[in-house]
């Protein structure tokens, strides 16, 4: 009756844990399982007690059941701290099993020294061998080690039953039972039962109650359930490969949009496809490079797929790479709608920014070709400059070494027609002067420049284009003044003279000086270019020579061609055109 009674219990504990077995799932926590091989063992070591024959056979029978006591007291307190959302530091609890390891050690000496039994004999009570001891000191030190262990549950259980929300009541209670129960068998089984081990018993209780307890635990992990969740629906598709780029499996979302997937084995390189090769590879290596660039898009079928690339992590270590891929087709369809009408806005929105340029700049050159229609000694002298100064920017910008901007070459071939525009507040009688000024009427000539500053200034006031404004007001400002600084108005000197105006000097005074005034003939190329070098560190900035001397034949050409333009509209006139 009683090895009937030990073989019962091994045989339900057994069961119980191919139950659990069938059941496992990764969210366990690893005592639970711990817990469940454990108990067959250690009552298959109550039933080997029960059938031994011979001392020998008893002590190692004996040696198996302390596994429970030993160990399975310890992991089931374990399990009570993690169902109540209590964290032991790893430290803790590689100290508590260096302890219990520690303890069955001394179990093992069991029969070899006096440390855990003083003393072992082996008698008969009606049929049953039996084995009687005496307790050794370490004995006393393992029922403290299970009364600690057994307290600590307790005190556990209490508080989070108490005071934790985040901790199950109805899993507690559960667990509070166990515990009740292993405590009566460990404690009290001997006096209830003198001729049986409750123990055993006890054990498949907890395997019962367990049972019960991991039916719902994954409920109670939400992060891992929302994962298990997401992949599930279908809705989101998981594909994961190791730092190698060996594949290491996908779900049957992924597979769908990815159909090469399907013929890639697990552990083989995704770079021996060249569809893979081509994509998955190509979306880790981006993200290789830079981790900002996580997101890429893939198209098929009509359909956008966004593809989400990050690190595969086990526990806080990265082992690969993880792909999500999620249908973005609505949104990007969307997206494409606003680009679309943004890009159709930001057109609009240049060419009327163009008719408004176009309306200032042909106002900017009425207002120019007015100031020259009052001035009698310098006509087409706007068109020239605008003209000439885009031939030397260009000569500028063959070799660049001053590192002029695109922009600023553009802004000051625009600001060319501009130079001239303070004469506008010239007297006539000084500006349609058919000769030489005076010295009182230079002085208020030259009053032309800061003027045009002035009117410059205003005109371009408040425009969002600060650098042509910039540009403009210091060349209608400073394109008098001398690199020696015997210039006007304001007899600035060297680079403290703007850029752009020494630039704008050089083309101002060689149209004048290849033009005709109504003080003077025009000089020869040869004549004015003599002028032009010989100014060269003192009118003019020496280091804009070179730039001169290759623009001098182009804007020879230019001249001449101007030249030929007149003399046929001159010849025209006389054949009566």
């Amino acid at each position: 009756m009683i090895q009937q009674y030990y073989i019962a219990v091994f045989a339900l504990s057994l069961i119980l844990t191919i139950v659990y077995a069938v059941q496992w799932h990764k969210h366990f926590p690893i005592y639970f399982s711990l817990i469940f091989v454990l108990i067959p063992i250690a009552n298959l070591g109550y039933l080997l007690t029960a059938q031994a024959q011979t001392i020998e056979a008893v002590l190692t029978a004996c040696k198996v059941t302390y596994i429970g006591g030993c160990y399975l007291i310890l992991f089931s307190t374990l399990c009570i701290f993690y169902m109540c959302n209590v964290k032991l530091s790893n430290k803790i609890t590689a100290l508590l099993l260096t302890i219990s390891s520690i303890l069955f050690a001394f179990v093992l000496t069991i029969g070899k020294f006096p440390l855990f039994y003083k003393s072992v004999s082996f008698i008969s009570h009606n049929g049953i061998f039996e084995l009687e001891k005496e307790y050794g000191p370490v004995h006393k030190f393992f029922y403290i080690l299970l009364a600690l262990y057994f307290a600590a549950g307790f005190v556990v259980m209490i508080y989070s039953y108490l005071n934790k929300k985040d901790a199950s009541r109805k899993t507690i209670v559960l667990l509070f039972l166990s515990e009740s129960i292993n405590i009566i068998a460990f404690f009290t089984g001997r006096t209830i039962c003198k001729t049986l081990e409750l123990i055993p018993l006890a054990y498949v209780c907890t395997q019962a109650l367990y049972l019960i307890i991991v039916n719902r635990i994954c409920l109670y992990d939400i992060a891992e359930t929302s994962i298990d969740s997401l992949v599930q629906t279908g809705d989101t598709g998981f594909v994961s490969f190791d730092f190698k780029y060996n594949y290491l499996g996908s779900n049957e979302t992924a597979r769908n949009i990815l159909p090469e997937l399907r013929q890639i084995r697990v552990d083989t390189s995704a770079k021996e496809n060249p569809i893979l090769c081509n994509t998955a590879v190509k979306w880790i290596d981006k993200f290789k490079e830079d981790e900002t660039n996580d997101i890429s898009h893939y198209e098929k079928d009509d359909c956008i797929y966004q593809i989400d690339v990050n690190y595969l992590y086990d526990g806080p270590h990265k082992k690969g790479y993880q792909l999500f891929i999620t249908d973005d087709t609505q949104d990007q369809k969307y997206i494409a709608l606003i680009d679309q009408y943004n890009e159709r806005l930001q057109q609009e929105v240049q060419l009327k920014t163009r008719n408004i340029l176009d309306m200032h700049n042909k106002l900017v050159l009425g207002m120019a070709s007015m100031v020259e229609s009052r001035d009698n000694s310098t006509g087409g002298h706007i068109k020239r400059t605008s003209d000439t100064i885009a031939i030397l920017i260009s000569q500028i910008k063959a070799d660049n070494r001053l590192n002029l901007s695109e922009k600023f070459c553009d802004d000051l071939i625009k600001a060319a027609p501009m130079h001239d525009l303070g004469k506008i507040a010239v007297d006539d009688a000084i500006l349609r002067k058919p000769g030489r000024f005076e010295q009182n009427e230079f002085e208020k000539m030259k009053c032309h420049a800061k003027e045009g500053a002035r009117i410059v200034h205003e005109i371009l006031e408040g425009t969002d284009d600060i650098e042509f404004h910039i540009v403009a007001e210091n060349v209608a400002h400073y394109h008098h003044e001398r690199w020696d600084g015997s210039g006007y108005p304001e007899a600035l000197k060297g680079e403290a003279i703007p850029l752009e105006a020494r630039i704008m000097a050089i083309v101002d005074v060689y149209d004048a000086l290849v033009s005709k005034r109504c003080y003077k003939e025009k000089m020869s190329f040869a004549e004015a270019d003599k002028i032009i070098m010989n100014g060269m560190g003192t009118q003019f900035d020496k280091q804009l020579e070179p730039y001169y001397v290759k623009a001098r034949p182009y804007l020879e050409e230019y001249y001449a061609s101007l030249d030929s333009t007149a003399d046929i509209i001159n010849d025209r006139r006389l054949e009566g055109y």
